[in-house]
């Protein structure tokens, strides 16, 4: 029997005033609902798994979200990253559905992304799938960039 951690064991809780919404957004790039109850949407792609919790008065109650302002972005200063196979058709196909910020572009480590803006403000990047973890290069010099910016690993 497999569990949800065989997937992953990081998961994102996005704060949403309109579930209808997240739905039609979400399916629209790919996901599926898993579940739905009255306080919490659960939706999946591939691996990936979105939880959304209503983004009414309780996220301005909560113990932490609470201390901004209302007139805060949601999403501010956070990144979902998401993987595509063939970038390039999806993007094709969905650049005049979404809220583009930034066009399809080669990046300068060598992979094809885009940027946009979900109907709530979150920032979402679709890229090619690559690995972090398998980065030779980068993991060479970690020490050497630790030791210079005083970094301790």
């Amino acid at each position: 029997m497999s569990t949800i951690t065989d997937l992953t064991d990081v998961f994102i809780e996005l704060h949403v005033d309109d579930f209808q919404t997240a739905i039609d957004f979400y399916k629209m790039i790919g996901f599926e609902v898993v579940w739905l109850s009255d306080e919490y949407l659960v939706m999946k792609k591939g691996k990936s798994v979105i939880n959304f919790y209503p983004g009414d008065d309780r996220a301005y109650d909560h113990s932490y979200f609470g201390q901004f302002p209302r007139d805060t972005k949601r999403g501010y200063a956070v990144e979902i990253i998401l993987f595509v196979d063939d970038i390039k058709s999806f993007y094709e196909k969905m650049k005049d559905k979404l809220n583009v910020v930034k066009p399809l572009e080669l990046k300068r480590w060598g992979q094809w992304d885009f940027r946009i803006e979900d109907p709530f403000g979150f920032y979402i990047r679709f890229t090619e799938p690559y690995s972090w973890l398998d980065n030779k290069e980068m993991i060479s010099k970690t020490k050497e960039i630790a030791e210079k910016k005083k970094l301790v690993i």
